[in-house]
């Protein structure tokens, strides 16, 4: 029989760490059922019976945002054996809050205070057998960064579950708030389970709608019991909701107060506080944060993942793999069509697209240092600062982060955005930020036509966060986006050095996806792709020009004459890109023949004949700032919630990226000298004169309240 310990704490409280720590290998990521909100699920290092269950970091049980309902659906329906509830032991007073919801469950659960290491090194001191008294629970210590007690807790865990033993329920509320309590408990007891009764009646005094609609209580008795409740509050002189707050924190600070010894402060200001002085700085903050992220992109494109790269494409999927395939098909006497489709549709295709894998395992072990140290959490706060100023709310610029890895879950990310226009417009403009898949784009250009200028992997993503800031500007001045934004509150975790286990299953995880993608969507792409450009409409082999893939090409070819690729090989690589955009590397492959990269000197004589300098810098930005891949369009079309918004939101993106193509198209033609100023050069202009219109125009008077609002703010 198998054991379930769910994993329960406030966001950045090391959970992750943790959960990481425990199961190692062993873990597997989905969806939970019915929603899109990741579920991490692995086994317990040496006990192959027990599940650990990662719940999303929440603040509460209350049902406020997704990741709360999903986790207080699980632990009241799912009815895990036991609960971990992990504390952050430098912030112990905000982390109990959530500890005082978990124990009226029902449910056995250990307390486990993380950060010790920490604590100790502060020179506090935590009394922990008064604290599990007053809280009815067992409490361990540990430091999941350092290691240090995490299996020991787990197993302790374990053993609760396998006792079922819960502890005292503490005496959080007191006076006519408890009496009503009792009351409600009285009245429902039989139509919940014993052991969460005394949750069930907290939820039905703070008139929660999704449990008193779970209970269905007669009219009768919701109208005795609402009379309790309207008595409580007429006597403390607020709502039921703030009410049970209030109580909840007068009693975790008895608690602290009890077990809790902080040492004098003197007033010197901690690491943190002193990182954050200059890399939260008005004037140093942003030149910081992109001098970061170019050294990110420095290293992981042009140099160390360039180098890398070189090899892989160069030598592994460019002579070694192939040559082997080629004569190893060749000695069991396969036909040359054969011959083709493994060597060059899916070694050619597919190869390439893993060969850039070096440069991502680089990204993300970059992004996995700055997320894990705790300073990606200060990029958002430095961006509501800028952010705000625009009509965008520091909550839209978490997953334009989360955007960074896949646009998927940054999109799914936009849930946590109350305000519903914000959080559309956040879905439209998230996938600007160039994902992982855009990056394979990225490098294949970079590479090939600009080996010495590193510089502009920087820049495409500081341009993602242009474009977002200006349509912020232009979208918030429309009546369907106009508003005040959302607030933005966030915790700032403490600095700390990462773990180098936890920075490699990041690592690996964001990896294997991409791996798991190349060998499934991409693979199947490629070998349609080589299908259709070697056979014609009547299936006969017939050489590229005049396969079916030609003729589709030819037929769209002209409408991306105006941004430099014209040819039907262009106009497919991008087509196909929609698929996946790292599919476009794939096809660029498959269609010049050849199993190497873009750096292989075969593939980069075919592309030659495809692209310019500047129209393959067109054909990168079209790539990167059209809609994203056909899963984060349809995950687009869904977290909508209407076919119409969604469409909206994939015609702005098409809009946005065949008009950035076209101008640094037109424009650069011009200025390099290539073409003379014309037409094409004039529209560009208009289209920028328009840009500036829509940015710089007044906010109709529908929206102008608001923004006037926020400019005193």
């Amino acid at each position: 029989m198998e054991i379930k310990i769910a994993l329960a704490g406030n966001p950045n409280c090391g959970k992750t760490t943790l959960f990481n720590d425990l199961t190692g290998s062993t873990q597997y990521v989905g969806n939970w059922p019915g929603v899109t909100v990741e579920k991490k699920e692995g086994r317990l290092k040496g006990h192959k019976d027990v599940v650990i269950q990662d719940l999303p970091g929440i603040y509460s049980l209350s049902p406020y945002t997704l990741e709360e309902v999903v986790s207080r659906n699980y632990l009241v329906s799912e009815k895990p054996d036991a609960i971990l509830d992990i504390i952050d032991g430098t912030n112990i007073e905000r982390n109990l809050y959530l500890t005082t919801q978990l124990v009226e469950l029902g449910i056995p659960t250990l307390m486990a205070v993380n950060m010790m290491d920490l604590v100790k090194k502060s020179g506090d001191q935590i009394d922990f057998k008064k604290l599990g008294e007053a809280l009815g629970c067992e409490v361990v210590e540990m430091s999941a960064l350092k290691g240090s007690g995490s299996m020991a807790a787990a197993e302790r865990a374990v053993a609760l579950a396998k006792s079922r033993k819960t502890g005292e329920l503490p005496h959080v509320f007191t006076g006519s708030v408890e009496h009503a309590i009792a009351h409600i408990e009285e009245s429902i007891q039989g139509k919940v389970s014993d052991r969460n009764l005394r949750w069930y009646a907290i939820k039905v005094f703070e008139r929660d709608e999704k449990v008193l609609a779970e209970l269905k209580l007669g009219d009768a008795l919701k109208a005795h019991l609402e009379q309790h409740i309207v008595d409580c509050e007429k006597e403390m002189e607020d709502d039921a909701e703030s009410i049970i707050t209030n109580q909840r924190y007068a009693y975790i600070n008895k608690v602290v107060g009890q077990a809790v010894r902080k040492k004098a402060q003197k007033g010197n200001l901690s690491t943190s506080d002193k990182i954050d002085r200059v890399v939260t700085n008005r004037i140093l903050a942003i030149p910081i944060f992109v001098a970061v992220m170019w050294l990110m992109y420095y290293i992981s494109i042009t140099t160390l993942g360039g180098w890398a790269d070189d090899w892989v494409n160069g030598t592994l999927f460019g002579a070694w793999i192939p040559d082997a395939a080629r004569a190893g098909l060749q000695a069991i006497g396969a036909a040359d069509w054969v011959q083709g489709l493994v060597v060059d549709g899916i070694i050619g295709g597919v190869g390439t697209v893993l060969g850039f894998v070096p440069q991502m395992l680089l990204i993300f072990f970059f992004l996995s240092v700055l997320e894990d140290s705790g300073y990606m959490a200060r990029v958002a706060f430095i961006m509501d600062r800028i952010f705000r100023r625009f009509g965008l709310s520091g909550k839209s610029f978490i997953p334009m982060l989360i955007g960074s890895g896949c646009g998927v879950p940054a999109v799914m990310a936009a849930r946590t955005i109350e305000n519903e226009k914000d959080r559309r417009m956040t879905i439209m403009l998230s996938t600007f930020i160039p994902c992982t898949a855009k990056y394979v784009i990225i490098g294949m250009i970079v590479s090939t036509f600009f080996p010495h200028a590193g510089w502009i992997a920087t820049a495409m993503y500081f341009l993602g966060i242009a474009i977002i800031v200006l349509s912020g500007i232009a979208l918030k001045k429309t009546r369907y986006f106009g508003g005040k934004p959302a607030p933005f509150v966030m915790e700032l975790p403490a600095y700390h050095v990462p773990s180098l286990k936890g920075v490699l299953i990041h690592m690996w995880e964001r990896a294997r996806a991409f791996i798991i993608k190349a060998g499934t969507i991409i693979f199947t792409a490629c070998v349609v792709i080589w299908f259709l450009s070697n056979f014609n409409w009547t299936v006969q082999m017939v050489d590229m020009e005049q396969s079916m893939l030609a003729n589709i090409g030819n037929a769209v070819a002209w409408f991306f004459a105006p941004l430099g690729f014209g040819n039907w090989k262009g106009a497919v690589a991008t087509i196909s890109a929609e698929m996946a955009k790292e599919q476009a590397i794939g096809t660029l492959a498959v269609l010049n023949g050849v199993a190497a990269d873009a750096e292989d000197a075969a593939v980069a004589k075919g592309i030659a004949t495809m692209f310019t300098s500047m129209s393959a810098l067109s054909f990168m930005i079209l790539n990167i700032f059209d809609p994203p891949c056909i899963v984060a369009i349809s995950t687009t079309m869904r977290e909508m919630g209407s076919k119409k918004w969604g469409w909206i939101a994939v015609g702005y993106q098409c809009l946005v990226g065949y008009a950035l193509a076209f101008i640094f198209y037109q424009l650069g033609m011009a200025f390099s000298g290539a073409s003379p100023f014309g037409v094409g050069q004039i529209i560009a202009v208009a289209i920028i004169a328009l840009i500036i219109y829509f940015v710089a125009r007044p906010a109709p008077k529908g929206t102008r309240q608001s923004l006037e609002a926020r400019a005193h703010a």
